[in-house]
């Protein structure tokens, strides 16, 4: 994969992927969202956060991704990579397959792509203003784009301590959740994102189309 940075093109193969869920700040908000998951058949995590495992390969830069059936959607992220010692920031989406997520959340997050944005802040330059950064994201609902994510990163636990507790590695490249559906979660073939910076002025964005493939029993 390759990155623009501030300092020129970062390239990198991450060799570890993690997918952290269930990381709102306000707890008695993921409670609920738990509770109203579980009634729809979604099972509870057995610890919050959590911090689920995937293949790195699932990370793409690519503007189409192919998905199976179409239940599937995608999620704006913070962005975190740790490489040769420095951390970075950017942009990705945790596209789900929200059928198989009703069997395991597990299973569902590693079998869809996830598509990264290809620029990265340094992690310590934005370290003192995280809370300010705005995430937002679209989905095309017939000719429209329609708002279908935007907060700040305040609703979502301190990126530091998703950090330790995943125990950020070299190499490691993680997703840190979300932020809630404007309107309800529900399959979208296009989907666009950005992530704000309001203290330097300027953005990342991203954007990209999922191909349906057929499901053949």
């Amino acid at each position: 994969m390759q990155f623009k940075t501030a300092s020129g093109v970062l390239a990198c193969t991450p060799d570890r992927l993690i997918v952290a869920g269930w990381t709102g700040r306000d707890r008695s908000a993921v409670d609920h969202h738990i509770e109203e998951l579980a009634a729809i058949g979604v099972p509870a995590p057995s610890s919050v956060p959590l911090y689920y495992r995937c293949a790195p390969q699932l990370l793409t830069q690519a503007p189409m991704i192919q998905v199976l059936g179409d239940r599937s959607s995608g999620e704006a992220e913070p962005f975190l990579l740790k490489q040769d010692g420095v951390l970075w920031l950017g942009l990705a989406s945790d596209h789900t397959d929200r059928a198989l997520e009703t069997y395991s959340v597990a299973y569902s997050k590693q079998a869809c792509a996830k598509p990264v944005a290809d620029m990265l802040w340094r992690f310590d330059e934005v370290a003192d203003h995280l809370d300010t950064l705005r995430l937002q994201s679209w989905i095309r609902e017939g000719d429209d784009w329609t708002a279908y994510q935007d907060g700040t990163l305040a609703s979502i636990l301190p990126l530091q301590d998703l950090i330790t507790g995943a125990d950020l590695q070299d190499g490691t490249a993680m997703l840190c959740g979300t932020l809630p559906a404007i309107g309800g979660v529900r399959p979208a073939g296009t989907f666009k994102m950005t992530l704000t910076d309001p203290v330097f002025g300027r953005s990342i964005d991203w954007a990209y189309s999922s191909s349906l493939l057929e499901i053949v029993s």
